[in-house]
């Protein structure tokens, strides 16, 4: 099933795979508003309205839950119960937007925020454990905290269950809702819910994809999570042919956010230093990010080593490793809080490497102007894009522009040796095959010799502040890599990835993997879940390209530790057998000889094996039959039947009692901008959603909803990518998509008298843009609650430089965010659709909106410190 992705258009390449599979007999289901050639290849399209997956997804839960099929097979059950937490119990006190329209319990209105107290697990009373303030070890301080055991009922008949509280929540999401608040006919509907419902259990499994089809939404994580839930109740998670695959839109987007260009994380998803959190001293970070249970047990081992990684000789124990001198968060400081905070005046410089907002910026001309109130701006990519030349766009007189812009260009992958990480996990080394041209360099050397420089500047300072640029460990130089190369300063990637591997200080030795990492200083690693990617001298498996007809785990290096498939173990039934032979993958071989010995020098028989070689995320001796341990920590905490490693409960999710801040089970909210009101709960919007009610961002409220009635949604072509930057400037593609386009059924063209190729101006709050209309049968309106509405697309790759030029999209978008990630919701808002050319520029509409702003006014102070309380900020 994909759904929130054009697969056959935004990822051709990837394409190929679900082809293969129906050339083999699988089915093919797409679930979009838009008939794109992804549908015209599906066996299934189910047409929905943009905005409402969760009513799509929640009433396929509901109707398998409830289908005899599913309830006569001991399969589903089985794996339910044994693998997911819908046995456990939840706190008596939780209420559901069943009994709070729309609202769960702990909402506190003024603040617009979630006490989740209410949705804790109910618990045994913990084990005793060491007293506080004993404690020798992070181990030993972590275990201090253990909390009792999960209560469970493995009849699932107690109200307060997982599974009857997912029951009752979804009992309203029907065919016949999907029907009136997706548009979707029952019967197509019923149709994908029984080809999956077909093709799931012991015998078969069916995989999702989605891409920002689902993310760029106010909902976006719990569209993901409900997705994620709808596998779990299949049996389809952990399995081979199951799962959900994330199609990234970029050669390495999933490397990018493993050794992450994010502000909140660092390498391996260790959470950054917090000033809002328990964070001041290294240990204190310790005890609050380290869980007693699950493998994140081991995040001491991961942090101290990514410490030494940064400042090797320097990190001591004695210093907290060097942690004390590094910034800590305050609050969101993500993209749209950073140019709200930009177009305020608050920022003096910004670097901007293989980004272009002011083309992919939501409010694109916010942006554009907040870029006007900085000091400085670096910007390095392959030409001059629209973000480089945003002091000479249109309609802007240069000389009243302050802002000095420096333009570096950037070398293109092939001409610079590194790896790249896919979407399905996996580290692909590909190697410099050219020279760039003139002063254009990688990102690479832009970044090894910018810090270089900077140590130098600062070498002599004794501002204490100034600790980490001087002792940060930058030692990437091997001239013998350079010898052929006319640039011989290009820093070595093969020393960068031996650092990312991860090794002991003392003598540089490789580490096998994470399981060597050690929380004393002693070893070095730059990413933990990269850890194995270089075992030893002489194999670094990112560069390893021997395949089979299957799984090929001598092909690159999928993290963690060469994992294909993560959660194996539910592959295998309770009792270790494989669900059947045709979907043999992890098994328990109760015969193997293992070669260990246990403690009394007994020979270790039995462990777990994988057909395919693949490694798996399970202890390879702890047998099905196992029991959690009484007082134990880290995995001695999970029973035989708890394939979910690195959750506490070992247990999939499917009520989540933390980590969405937005609710524990994903429901319906209508989009932050929708022309319907919420015919589900009378909540209209998701109720903590980010917003910024600033001068130049008005939005769409109820009371707008006959001005602007029209459904948009932005997407992706297969001619173009992203922003343009790496398209636009080709004459091949540039002539194969020229212009802006606005795609609308044909009952909206004769509404509104427009034939195909017209101009025609999209219109909202924000701004116009006009493109030549694309009158089509792949646009459908929608009826909703009896009343029809329409749905228009519109592809955002264009711009103002490049050889092909065009309106801004995403100078009509807001600025608004999913509450968990600060996503956009650039991927649906509403509109009105005029014919003819637009009546004014992107600056004037935006200058008059500044005139016209009657908001609360902007304190700059908040913005920084945003999502943070007051003593936070004025520390």
């Amino acid at each position: 099933m994909i759904m929130g992705s054009n697969m056959a258009e935004c990822h051709p390449v990837a394409f190929r795979w679900p082809m293969q599979a129906k050339e083999k007999g699988a089915k093919i289901i797409h679930v979009d508003p838009r008939f794109t050639r992804t549908s015209a290849m599906a066996d299934i399209h189910a047409p929905i309205r943009a905005g409402t997956d969760i009513v799509f997804l929640g009433a396929l839960i509901n109707t398998i839950i409830n289908d005899d099929r599913w309830n006569s097979d001991p399969f589903f059950r089985e794996y339910l119960v044994n693998y997911s937490n819908a046995a456990t119990l939840i706190d008596e006190s939780y209420q559901d937007p069943e009994d709070l329209d729309g609202l769960f319990s702990g909402f506190d209105d003024e603040n617009r925020r979630y006490d989740v107290n209410s949705w804790a697990y109910q618990r045994e009373e913990a084990a005793s454990t060491m007293p506080a303030g004993e404690e020798q070890s992070y181990a030993d301080a972590v275990a201090a905290g253990l909390p009792g055991k999960p209560r469970v009922d493995l009849t699932l008949q107690d109200p307060h269950t997982v599974f009857q509280i997912m029951k009752r929540h979804y009992a309203r999401y029907t065919p016949e809702m999907v029907e009136n608040v997706c548009g979707c006919p029952q019967e197509k509907f019923l149709d994908v819910a029984n080809t999956l419902l077909e093709n799931s259990g012991r015998e078969r499994t069916s995989a999702i994809v989605y891409a920002v089809g689902w993310t760029q939404h106010t909902v976006g994580v719990q569209f993901i999570r409900t997705a994620g839930m709808l596998q779990v109740i299949l049996g389809n998670a952990g399995r081979p042919g199951g799962g959900i695959l994330a199609l990234r839109g970029h050669a390495t987007i999933q490397g990018s956010t493993d050794i992450p260009t994010l502000y909140h994380s660092w390498s391996g998803y260790l959470n950054a230093a917090d000033a809002r959190k328990s964070h001041d001293t290294l240990r204190d970070y310790i005890l609050t990010e380290t869980p007693p249970t699950s493998y994140w047990f081991n995040f001491p081992k991961f942090a101290v080593s990514l410490l030494k990684a940064w400042f090797g000789d320097a990190a001591t124990p004695d210093n907290d490793f060097g942690y004390d001198s590094l910034p800590k968060i305050s609050g969101d400081h993500s993209h749209l809080p950073t140019f709200v905070l930009m177009h305020q005046g608050g920022i003096k410089g910004f670097l901007v490497i293989g980004q272009n907002p002011a083309v992919g910026g939501q409010n694109a001309e916010l942006q554009r102007k907040a870029m006007e109130n900085l000091e400085w701006m670096v910007v390095r990519d392959y030409f001059e894009t629209e973000t480089a030349a945003f002091w000479k766009r249109p309609d802007v007189d240069p000389s009243t522009i302050a802002t000095e812009v420096f333009f570096l260009p950037g070398a293109v992958p092939a001409e610079s040796t590194g790896t790249f990480t896919n979407t399905q996990r996996l580290l692909q080394q590909h190697d410099k095959a050219a020279d760039p041209p003139d002063d254009a360099r990688s990102d690479l050397w832009f970044t090894y010799h910018l810090t270089r420089r900077l140590k130098e500047l600062y070498a002599d300072s004794d501002n204490p502040r100034d600790w980490p640029i001087q002792n940060l460990y930058w030692d990437y130089m091997n001239e013998e890599e350079n010898a052929e190369w006319r640039i011989n300063d290009e820093p070595s990637g093969d020393l960068i990835m031996r650092e990312i591997n991860g090794y002991t200080w003392a003598d540089k030795t490789l580490v096998p993997g994470f399981a060597a990492l050690q929380d004393d200083g002693s070893t070095a690693c730059g990413c933990w879940i990269y850890s194995g990617v270089y075992p030893e001298e002489g194999k670094n498996l990112a560069a390893a390209r021997e395949a089979d007809a299957w799984v090929s785990p001598n092909w690159g290096f999928a993290w963690p530790a060469n994992r294909h498939i993560m959660y194996s173990r539910a592959s295998a039934d309770p009792d270790g057998r494989p669900w059947s032979e045709r979907k043999r993958y992890t098994y328990w071989d109760e015969e193997r000889d293992t070669g260990q010995v246990d403690a009394d020098g007994n020979p270790i028989i039995g462990s777990w094996v994988n057909v395919a070689g693949d490694s798996i995320d399970f202890p390879p001796t702890k047998r099905p039959d196992a029991l959690a341990q009484d007082g134990g920590t880290a995995l001695d905490a999970h029973s035989g039947t708890s394939p979910a490693i690195m959750k506490p409960d070992g247990k999939f999710w499917l009520f989540a009692p933390s980590g969405a801040v937005d609710g524990p089970l994903p429901t319906h909210y209508e989009p932050w901008e929708s022309p319907v009101t919420n015919p589900v709960y009378g909540q209209q919007r998701n109720p903590v959603a980010k917003f910024w009610d600033v001068p130049g961002n008005p939005y769409h409220n109820a009371e707008d909803a006959e001005k602007y009635p029209i459904i948009v949604s932005t997407y992706r072509l297969t001619e173009h990518y992203l922003s343009g930057t790496m398209s636009r400037w080709l004459p091949w593609l540039a002539e194969l998509m020229p212009e802006l386009f606005v795609e609308m059924s044909y009952e909206l063209a004769e509404e509104k008298g427009i034939n195909n190729t017209d101009w025609v101006t999209v219109v909202t709050a924000r701004g116009e843009v006009e493109g030549r209309a694309l009158v089509t049968r792949r646009m459908r309106p929608f009826v909703i609650d009896g009343r029809t509405y329409h749905e228009i697309g519109i592809p955002w790759h264009w711009g103002y430089q490049g050889l092909a030029s065009g309106d801004v999209t995403n100078d009509i978008s807001s600025l608004v965010a999913d509450p968990n990630v600060t996503i956009h919701e650039g991927k649906v808002f509403s509109c009105d659709l005029r014919p003819g050319r637009r009546s004014k520029s992107a600056r004037e509409i935006h200058e008059d909106l500044i005139a016209q702003y009657q908001g609360p006014g902007v304190d700059v102070a908040s913005l920084i410190c945003n999502d943070s309380p007051g003593e936070v900020c004025n520390a």
